[in-house]
């Protein structure tokens, strides 16, 4: 009598919130995977209630997310640094991830070199997704298939001046009570690039608004 073999249900995962699961290694930061729905639960210390933390630990439907460690990701931009041909750039990129704060200063490198910073965007996250690609076939997880894979670009910015998405962080959280400072903690990476992005678009501008306002 032969035994038929049945084939894993597929996970709808849902990439992107596993993306920023990944790459956020908080230690107060608890990410899970939900084996059925696909979703991705972040707890955080001190916001969430440990019982209900304690009782998702328990359940065998969440699988805890092991994000990248900041010693593998400190190796990303230097593996990135070497690539740079612009030998000032490399230099300010080198001095940028000396010390403490590595990870903001090599980011902030960056921000006039549009280029250079689309490419370490497509650079590291390509290494994301292999993590997490290695990650579910440990663990024996067959994932649904996922759209065209989405590598953020400094230029997703809103040049005609309409809203930028921000998750669940939106204009009205950001004046109920809390201060700019609790805002962007609460980002995740892709969107705090996103912030960047639009910062860097914005001081751009000035320059051409206030001549703009001198010639009238």
């Amino acid at each position: 009598m032969s035994v038929e073999q049945t084939n894993p249900p597929v996970v709808p995962v849902a990439w992107e919130a596993l993306e920023d699961a990944f790459e956020n290694n908080s230690p107060e930061v608890h990410s899970y995977l939900q084996l059925e729905s696909g979703e991705v639960l972040r707890i955080v210390d001190g916001v969430a209630d440990p019982a209900m933390h304690a009782r998702v630990i328990a359940d065998p439907l969440y699988l805890r997310i092991d994000p990248v460690s900041s010693r593998e990701q400190y190796r990303w931009m230097e593996r990135f640094i070497a690539t740079v041909d612009d030998l000032d750039l490399r230099h300010n990129l080198l001095a940028a991830i000396d010390g403490k704060g590595a990870f903001r200063r090599f980011k902030d490198a960056l921000m006039g070199h549009p280029v250079d910073r689309e490419r370490w965007f497509t650079f590291r996250s390509e290494r994301l997704r292999a993590c997490m690609e290695a990650w579910l076939t440990t663990h024996g997880i067959t994932a649904a298939e996922r759209p065209a894979w989405r590598v953020p670009e400094g230029s997703t910015v809103a040049l005609d001046g309409a809203p930028i998405e921000l998750g669940d962080v939106s204009a009205d959280a950001a004046g109920g009570g809390r201060t700019v400072s609790s805002v962007i903690a609460s980002l995740t990476p892709s969107e705090s690039d996103m912030v960047l992005a639009f910062a860097a678009f914005l001081i751009s501008r000035r320059p051409r608004a206030q001549a703009g306002a001198g010639d009238e």
